[in-house]
């Protein structure tokens, strides 16, 4: 059974002093039997700053490093980072690198919401994205695609029994029950494990952002497909090691019949 690293953490400004950070969580992941580390989203800088200048190629040095770290260590990695794109925005990419995959995600449905205009400098990927782990098939979500179960169902429908999602949520009010309702919610859609790894709550460390910029809550959540919550972390920064049982996935999906029953 994959055991998975949920590594919730503070990104700052600096790309090269986050890559440190993915380091030392690669570490100590791998140390405790880890196979997989999910990172949150915007682990390459913080949402709040301008995003412009430190966006990087998938085969660019930030995303290479975090692949040498990943082989050093016989993991694989997801992390949040961002690409450029053609119109001169970036794209809010996951990079899934280790264990003989390399791939990208770009996230498809943008944070225009609660007063955040994502689009504004973000442009959106349009591809689901599925990969094989020894075994097991995951699929990738990043933060706001949450709220959409059509992209959790044709992950399933493309084979994932667990789906891995960064994040970095904004705070507000009701968003804590939001996101814990949400996950729960997507993993019952689907029959899937979710992995919901979330950048932690800034105010928890003591650490001043911009209050209007999505930069994470914690309260990183796993659950399985019965909606059934495996484990859930508080605001501050924190590593917990998983074990998840993709069987569990189709136990689910024949006992809801939230896929099979399906008519539109």
């Amino acid at each position: 059974m994959p055991r998975i690293a949920l590594v919730q953490l503070n990104s700052g400004d600096d790309a090269e002093e986050n890559l440190k950070l993915v380091r030392a969580g690669v570490e100590a992941a791998a140390a405790d039997g880890a196979r997989i580390v999910v990172f949150p989203e915007a682990t390459m800088a913080r949402f709040g700053r301008p995003l412009g200048p430190v966006a990087q190629p998938l085969d660019g040095p930030w995303a290479s490093a975090v692949a040498a770290i990943a082989d050093e260590h016989g993991v694989l990695v997801v992390a949040g980072m961002f690409t450029p794109a053609p119109d001169g925005r970036v794209r809010n990419t996951l990079v899934i690198t280790g264990l003989g995959v390399s791939l990208g995600y770009d996230k498809i449905h943008l944070y225009d919401a609660f007063g955040f205009a994502e689009s504004d400098t973000v442009a959106p990927g349009d591809a689901p994205v599925t990969f094989e782990v020894e075994g097991t098939v995951f699929g990738v979500a990043t933060c706001y695609d949450v709220r959409f179960p059509e992209l959790f169902r044709r992950l399933a429908d493309d084979g994932a029994d667990v789906v891995l999602m960064p994040t970095s949520w904004g705070a507000g009010e009701g968003k804590l029950d939001q996101w814990r309702v949400l996950v729960r919610a997507r993993a019952l859609d689907s029959g899937c494990w979710v992995v919901g790894c979330g950048q932690a709550d800034p105010a928890a460390s003591g650490i001043e952002v911009n209050p209007k910029a999505p930069t994470g809550i914690g309260h990183s959540l796993v659950a399985d497909g019965f909606g059934r919550v495996l484990v859930e972390l508080g605001a501050e920064p924190e590593t917990v090691v998983v074990e998840v049982d993709p069987a569990v996935a189709g136990k689910a999906r024949g006992a809801t019949g939230a896929l099979g029953n399906r008519r539109l």
